[in-house]
């Protein structure tokens, strides 16, 4: 994989009039021999695209459930330098793009050119970095440039005009729309200053927009879904895969003009 198949995922959906599903799994949660089938099974629902995150002691974005699932992970002895081995392992298996989200530590652990190199050779097409300011990415994006790695930018809801603008100009892959000032975890609804900043982000970008955190429903996708290029859910379908509930995770999902009969 490579950052061209993020591309490829966005352009299919575009010429078909529908919006990218992003599902977030914690890697290692229910061990690490798992993730093929947990990866397989995702597929099997409809996701376009794979968010994996790795699990980590001080995870400053994630609330109460995928902070759960991080601890069960690392008890588990998970690390990033694992996560990524299994993956090379499994690669040829998966048909859908990885997105790597994790805290820089662990990178760092291992090394900037070492994590990217690792990554490529593990066909991980994306990378999420939550801590890393826009201004200090200059030298992790240099190495996952070089491996065709896309850096994902996240914008939130506190981003005014002259930053989104800043965080469009030379985004890759996807722009990560946050959509509530907070962590992560289920909500009930969003307000109107989410969908603004969404049309606002989708007015200056070149990239799609995806919109994360807090989506829990297929209706709150598709609400979501009208004003970007596709949504993300994480702590919900986190809980299910853990409650082994894994069979419901297809009806979070909105229907695809191209599965209509």
């Amino acid at each position: 994989m490579s950052k061209a198949q993020i591309d490829q995922v966005f352009e299919k959906l575009k010429e078909s009039g529908d919006k990218a599903f992003i599902s977030y799994i914690m890697a290692g949660d229910g061990g690490l021999d798992g993730l093929k089938h947990q990866i397989k099974t995702l597929e099997a629902a409809g996701v376009d695209i794979i968010e994996l995150g790795i699990p980590f002691s001080d995870p400053v974005a994630d609330g109460p459930v995928i902070q759960q699932a991080g601890i069960r992970a690392l008890d588990a002895g998970v690390s990033l330098r694992k996560i990524l081995d299994e993956l090379k392992k499994i690669k040829d298996d998966i048909n859908v793009p990885i997105v790597l989200m994790t805290y820089i530590n662990p990178v760092l652990n291992i090394g900037y050119q070492a994590f990217a190199e690792d990554a490529r050779n593990s066909g991980v097409s994306g990378v999420i970095l939550p801590d890393v300011p826009f201004e200090e990415e200059d030298e992790i994006s240099t190495h996952l440039g070089d491996n065709d790695i896309a850096l994902v930018r996240l914008v939130t809801l506190t981003s005014d005009e002259g930053r989104i603008r800043e965080l469009c100009e030379g985004a890759e892959g996807f722009l990560y729309a946050v959509t509530v000032k907070g962590t992560t975890g289920g909500r009930t609804s969003f307000g109107e200053d989410t969908y603004e900043l969404l049309r606002k982000i989708k007015g200056i970008a070149d990239v799609p927009v995806c919109a994360g955190f807090g989506v829990s429903n297929r209706e709150m996708a598709e609400a979501l879904g009208d004003h970007c290029d596709g949504v993300i859910v994480g702590s919900k379908i986190v809980e299910m895969l853990h409650q082994g509930e894994a069979e419901g995770i297809k009806n979070l999902i909105p229907e695809k003009s191209s599965a209509v009969k």
